[in-house]
């Protein structure tokens, strides 16, 4: 099998955006505050190497190769939704608690759906890994999709900045999770255009891959610290009534201001003065 031009360019690209980032966070030091994102370039990297030199020269064990690293990263895809959404509301600790609790069971839900998926899937038992693999990669992306929707509605409220390395990384997920949905609902309908999706997602790809190289080279936007408002409060809301029913580390929460608790200690001071 061989390449086209076109299909050579896109992918010598791609790796070359990917090592360009995996070098920027090393050298930022983000692959410890992303390690899932870290991980996801460097293994992106690798996987579309291996699948390159296998479609050119192992033709024959091409699928082999391409399923299985379209399972792994589907499960890092899923450790870096989970990973954009604790830095995301990293001051909200309760609700990060209660985050993690939904995302394990969403994996959990989402694992056994795959399971039965399969059991009840006829053909052989390749047949029956690839509809399960199917499945999962399209329902991580729809949370890809899902979280990009929650970024755009709690952007203001969140006080966070598009030139953000969180927002950033969030963006180009959903993004891509968005691309990934239409080109798998496309393909098979249009069977005579595949390989003219595959290059369109492929350059979208490498579209969201420049973005990505661009905002980490980029200084990151800092959150601004502005007034509240009713609306800002939402999630200091939610917040607080997580911690009444015991989520979040009240200890070292940063969504009360300062005053009130400077109140709250003399009160305690006080009332332990009274007491003895």
């Amino acid at each position: 099998m061989t390449l086209s031009f076109l299909q050579a360019a896109i992918s010598v690209t791609s790796i070359f955006l990917q090592g360009a980032i995996i070098v920027t966070m090393f050298r930022r030091k983000l692959n410890s505050v992303f390690p899932f994102f870290f991980s996801s370039m460097i293994f992106t990297a690798i996987g579309s190497v291996a699948t390159l030199w296998s479609y050119v020269y192992t033709p024959n064990q091409f699928y082999a190769v391409y399923w299985s690293v379209s399972t792994v990263m589907m499960f890092i895809g899923f450790g870096v939704m989970y990973e954009v959404f604790v830095n995301m509301l990293k001051p909200y600790s309760a609700v990060i608690d209660l985050g993690k609790m939904l995302f394990g069971w969403a994996a959990l839900f989402l694992l056994l759906a795959a399971f039965l998926t399969a059991m009840v899937t006829s053909g052989p038992r390749p047949t029956r890994v690839v509809v399960c693999v199917e499945l999962l990669d399209r329902c991580v992306h729809m949370m890809q999709c899902g979280m990009l929707m929650l970024l755009m509605l709690f952007e203001k409220r969140l006080n966070f900045s598009w030139r953000s390395t969180c927002m950033a990384i969030g963006l180009g997920l959903g993004i891509t999770g968005g691309f990934d949905l239409v080109a798998s609902y496309a393909q098979p309908r249009f069977p005579s255009m595949g390989l003219q999706i595959g290059i369109a997602y492929s350059v979208a790809f490498v579209g969201i891959l420049a973005f990505w190289s661009y905002a980490l080279i980029a200084p990151a936007a800092q959150r601004k610290i502005i007034p509240e408002t009713p609306s800002r409060l939402i999630l200091q809301r939610w917040n607080e009534a997580l911690v009444s029913y015991g989520y979040g580390d009240t200890a070292f929460s940063h969504t009360e201001s300062f005053l009130p608790n400077v109140e709250r200690t003399v009160d305690r001071v006080l009332a332990r003065k009274i007491v003895h």
